[in-house]
């Protein structure tokens, strides 16, 4: 068992940056590929990044890459999501979440956190 917490969310102008924080329970995380999702009102749940348990991998969507950068720290049990040059578009509630290889197939993560609030005024 898994357990996630995201932090960091807030309210931020277009153009801005904010860092995204998911701490883990248990001792097994290091085990995991990690993830992140987004979901904006009245939209589905979108993959946004994910990283490999040894953080040597990742992946990323093209609505994002090159702009929004998944990392680990297996010692902290922390994955983080650094979001640089934030669109209005990315307002989403973020979630973390746990699976058993790396994926951005929603279907494969076992374990999710209750999810952050990003909002990106214009």
């Amino acid at each position: 068992q898994v357990q996630l917490v995201e932090s960091g969310g807030g309210l931020v102008q277009a153009g801005g940056s904010l860092r995204l924080s998911c701490a883990a329970s248990g001792r097994t995380f290091s085990m995991y590929a990690m993830g992140w999702f987004r979901q904006a009102p009245g939209k589905e749940r979108e993959f946004v990044a994910t990283i490999a348990w040894h953080g040597g991998s990742t992946l990323y969507p093209d609505s994002v890459k090159g702009r929004f950068t998944i990392s680990r720290d297996n010692a902290k049990n922390t994955v983080y999501l650094q979001m640089n040059g934030l669109k209005p578009e990315d307002t989403a509630v973020y979630y973390c979440a746990a699976a058993r290889r790396t994926t951005g197939t929603i279907g494969e993560y076992d374990y999710w956190g209750q999810g952050t609030q990003v909002t990106v005024s214009s």
